[in-house]
């Protein structure tokens, strides 16, 4: 090889590292929902989701988490598509296992607080540790901006906020007015089921669209994971919604065998609406735009007619 050559081959490779260093994401520092700082060296490409909302913020920004807790074992998650099948699962996502989320060697762990607080320590053995609340509306945006940013993907996060209000802004301006459709959502189990406050996120949605929550404000806001308490038939009978939204958890519905369930307004009326996980899981950027359209539908069945789940998410996931 002449001089002339040797330069040229040089400064190609010389410049090919350049790009390659450039490419690569300075460290960064985020603060999670415990007042934590993260810090990153990189941007985060192997998410490993607790709970369906990192995985959801994950594929709407285009990356596949590389584990994922469930709602339901063996229930797939409509508004996730199929994203998740083949995807290692690690637990229900109140009681993950650590072991399996150690073998998927994830560089950013997504978990909910309330669950996983207390194995903060073990956890951050395994992976960069971001804590999220998910309660309230202003905790689903803050909290998407803030895995978006680990991801590198910034941008992204903020579009994937503009779009969603837009939508929903777009439904509450179509949304008839004044008609005060009384709703109850709850959590499917037990016989005194876990009644939602409407500063629960998905709450909400319903009272933004004009619907009026019969379980009311949440008396305490100031105290955190309490957006829901534990409400008697006898409490629903007095509160006689004209709509009742339940997370359907599983066929173990105790409540259904109370004989009070019977005389419920809604129930005799057919106004019963038994939603999928993504009722629950509503934080993350596709679920939140299923739950907006299907609400819509529940309250205003004569206005509105909502796509499916996977129709939503197929939109979103294109």
């Amino acid at each position: 090889m002449n001089r002339r050559d040797f330069l040229i081959r040089s400064t190609a490779v010389g410049m090919v590292a350049m790009f390659a260093t450039a490419a690569k994401a300075a460290p960064h520092t985020i603060t999670d929902d415990r007042g934590v700082a993260i810090k990153l060296p990189d941007d985060a490409k192997r998410v490993a989701a607790i709970s369906y909302f990192g995985a959801d913020v994950a594929l709407a920004l285009g990356i596949t988490p590389v584990a994922s807790t469930y709602m339901v074992e063996g229930r797939n998650p409509d508004h996730l598509l199929d994203r998740l099948v083949d995807v290692p699962k690690i637990g229900q996502r109140a009681n993950p296992n650590l072991e399996l989320l150690a073998q998927a060697k994830p560089d950013l762990i997504v978990a909910i607080k309330r669950y996983t607080e207390a194995n903060a320590g073990k956890l951050e053995e395994i992976a960069p540790y971001l804590a999220v609340r998910l309660e309230t509306p202003e905790d689903s945006e803050r909290d998407l901006l803030l895995v978006a940013e680990a991801l590198g993907k910034k941008a992204e996060g903020e579009k994937l906020v503009s779009d969603f209000h837009a939508e929903f802004d777009a439904l509450k301006a179509k949304a008839p007015k004044d008609r005060g459709i009384k709703y109850l959502y709850f959590y499917g189990s037990g016989e005194a089921p876990w009644t939602f406050y409407e500063d629960d996120v998905t709450a909400s949605i319903l009272t933004a669209l004009g619907g009026v929550n019969v379980a009311g404000k949440n008396p305490t806001p100031e105290v955190p994971d309490n957006t829901a308490f534990e409400m008697n038939l006898e409490a629903m009978l007095v509160a006689d919604p004209d709509v009742i939204i339940v997370y359907d958890y599983g066929p173990d519905r105790p409540f259904e065998t109370n004989p009070i369930w019977s005389s419920l307004r809604a129930v005799q009326e057919g106004k019963v609406h038994f939603v999928g996980d993504h009722w629950i899981e509503s934080h993350g950027p596709i679920a939140r735009r299923v739950v907006i359209n299907e609400a819509a539908a529940i309250l205003y069945p004569d206005v509105f007619k909502a796509d499916s789940p996977r129709t939503i998410a197929a939109r979103i996931l294109a």
